[in-house]
């Protein structure tokens, strides 16, 4: 089956896009959908405890967001630099994403700026690839992570403030259960779990089993191919343990959904039971769920509202069936839920 990216299009009214996140974040609205009945319901993230019973199995994704986003100043004209920090390896070389008025050439500096607007260190162009990344070389001795903290920003998504982070941002663009660091992009599904909620969830039963999958660039970027076959989905680092394997084949053995929170768990569990059945893994994944595809361990799915022509909403759609899935983001529009990474959440069941 051959689709055009044309058919994930939605009209979206701007002021339905969350610039700010909720100041508690389990009050963000719920829509939960029945694929058995094709119906929904309207709740809040904080009624979970109602909707998931013992035995379930809540999947999380414990990527941290690294402060990646780097703004300075080309040495040789003094003209702006923005980047967006990918990877760095054992050299003390980054794989960045930048772009700037003209051309860099090797061998050409940028001086980046700390967040209070300062002059700090001094990148150093390496090479460019034809990916269109380029490699770098920070003329420091520093940690990576150290760096970033003192010279990187919250890489907020431009339909958020135009990218423009608030101190705020460094805690709510961050899951509470953040912890291998890696991410350049947030989980957005897991930003409505507070610490209260996942406690509740544990006490009623509900399993809480813990992933790894480094978010990329490529999560929201639109698909311009003309066809879904052709789109290639960046890839991205991710790890499942044997223990959660297990946990999961328990909860299923004993009648429990495994829920995924997020899409990004969704993408690792199934490239994890790519074999047939889920096994633990380590490595990149470049897994583009789109139709017709059958899914091996997921059984329901937590998720934000999705950019339309993205990879997401074809996994989303994938999974809740096309029709339903456009008539409840029809129903959202309608009743106003709030839309992409600081919005409202679907729960598909």
């Amino acid at each position: 089956m051959s689709r055009e990216p044309s058919q994930y299009d939605y009209e979206l009214p701007l002021e339905l896009i969350a610039q700010h996140p909720l100041s508690v974040r389990s009050d963000a609205r719920l829509m939960v959908v029945d694929r058995g009945t094709a119906s929904w319901d309207h709740r809040y993230v904080r009624d979970l405890p109602d909707v998931l019973g013992p035995g379930d199995c809540l999947v999380l994704n414990d990527t941290r967001v690294v402060p990646a986003r780097l703004v300075g100043r080309r040495s040789d004209t003094g003209g702006h630099w923005e980047g967006l920090f990918l990877e760095g390896d054992e050299n003390g070389f980054w794989r960045v994403l930048g772009k700037t008025r003209g051309k860099l050439d090797p061998g050409q500096r940028i001086r980046l700026l700390n967040a209070a607007g300062h002059e700090d260190i001094v990148l150093e162009l390496a090479a460019r690839r034809p990916d269109g990344t380029s490699i770098v070389r920070p003329e420091t001795g520093e940690r990576v992570l150290d760096l970033l903290e003192r010279v990187g920003r919250v890489p907020l998504p431009p339909y958020i403030r135009k990218g423009e982070m608030v101190p705020a941002d460094r805690e709510h663009y961050q899951t509470v259960y953040a912890k291998k660091p890696g991410a350049v992009a947030a989980p957005t599904a897991g930003l409505h779990f507070t610490g209260q909620l996942l406690e509740r969830l544990e006490g009623l039963g509900v399993h809480l089993v813990r992933l790894t999958l480094h978010v990329g660039p490529g999560t929201f970027r639109p698909i311009r191919a003309e066809s879904l076959a052709e789109h290639v989905v960046d890839p991205e680092w991710g790890s499942i343990s044997r223990e959660a394997v297990e946990q999961i084949g328990r909860a299923r053995a004993g009648g429990g959904r495994v829920v995924a929170v997020g899409t990004t768990s969704v993408r690792l569990l199934e490239t994890a039971a790519a074999e047939g059945e889920l096994a633990p893994f380590s490595g990149r994944t470049s897994l583009f769920i789109r139709p017709p595809y059958r899914f091996r361990v997921v059984d329901a799915l937590l998720t934000n509202f999705h950019l339309p022509r993205t990879t997401l909403l074809v996994l989303i759609r994938t999974f809740g069936g096309d029709e339903l899935m456009r008539r409840a983001y029809e129903e959202a529009v309608r009743e106003q839920y709030r839309f992409y990474s600081y919005g409202d959440a679907m729960l598909i069941l």
